[in-house]
């Protein structure tokens, strides 16, 4: 049993801590939203009213929060992580944020003294609760192996990327290919069915065909092949079209830092901006299949207002 501390109770960080404290662990929560404090009092969570007092005597500090600026500020400001947590702590950033951030924090917790590793996750809401979450992990080889225990308590597939900032990398990288895969996915159905396939033959086609992917046979984002999909409950999260936007915009700012061609994923930004400028960015990514059918009636690449 390891005493955690675990920074960010919201949609993913809750049943992430939730799923540490089924593994046996000692998890004192805090958060700064009043709202995700209670969530977690009222699942029977230990919340800290500070983030002192959360981190106090803690083997492990982990925290899921929004941007790489919120990591920043956590870790680095005065009275953050650095600043107060036991040096013997190892630090575990879950937050899906900028590969550059990452590395920057990092080097500020090595230079205090403290171990620390990028390990962003892929899964959604579904995959937190499940504890079936993949990890992609940033970091020296020995804190991998120390942390690896500790994160199977909320994940299934825990995967060393390399250095610092690396488990970042991946996870950009992935979340811009499942990006294009469900705009791709909604392209091919939407155009099947207006040509007159019933979709759920097309859909028994395609998915044991050269067109299959995740982002077909198990999110699929049509109503109707998969019953679990967010397309079966109203394209409620799952996954934000907010936060796929900001991974597809991380993805094209690293793209541009680092001179790669990235055309599908600059493409496929603009689709979900559209998406987000029309007030669906609280609905599920999947979404974008009732756009590119037709039905919201917008302008698939409308620029940012």
């Amino acid at each position: 049993m390891a005493k955690i501390a675990f920074v960010g109770l919201g949609k993913m960080g809750l049943p992430m801590a939730q799923n540490l404290v089924k593994a046996g662990h000692q998890v004192t929560g805090f958060d700064l939203s009043a709202a995700a404090g209670r969530a977690w009092r009222d699942a029977g969570g230990t919340l800290a009213p500070s983030l002192a007092e959360a981190v106090a005597g803690a083997e492990f500090v982990i925290s899921m929060v929004n941007t790489g600026k919120h990591v920043k500020s956590l870790y680095c400001d005065a009275g953050g992580v650095i600043a107060v947590a036991p040096k013997s702590a190892m630090l575990v950033d879950c937050s899906t944020i900028d590969v550059e951030t990452a590395r920057a924090v990092a080097r500020s917790a090595a230079d205090s003294g403290f171990t620390m590793v990028d390990a962003p996750v892929s899964g959604g809401v579904m995959g937190a609760a499940a504890a079936t979450l993949t990890f992609m992990v940033g970091g020296p080889e020995a804190a991998f192996e120390r942390v690896r225990p500790i994160l199977a308590g909320m994940g299934r597939n825990i995967v060393h990327a390399g250095p610092s900032g690396n488990g970042q990398a991946a996870k950009i990288c992935n979340n811009m290919m499942v990006g294009i895969h469900v705009v791709s996915t909604s392209e091919a159905m939407a155009l099947g069915m207006k040509l007159g396939l019933d979709p759920m033959t097309f859909f028994k086609i395609a998915s044991t065909s050269s067109g299959q992917s995740w982002a077909l046979t198990t999110y699929c984002p049509i109503p109707g092949p998969v019953p679990t999909s967010p397309a079966n409950n109203d394209y409620e999260p799952g996954f934000s079209t907010d936060l796929m936007l900001k991974d597809m915009r991380l993805s094209q700012e690293a793209a541009t830092a680092v001179g790669a061609s990235t055309p599908l994923g600059a493409c496929t930004a603009s689709i979900y901006q559209a998406l987000v400028n029309n007030g669906y960015g609280p609905k599920d990514f999947s979404i974008v299949a009732k756009l590119l059918s037709g039905e919201l009636g917008l302008a698939a690449k409308k620029e940012p207002g």
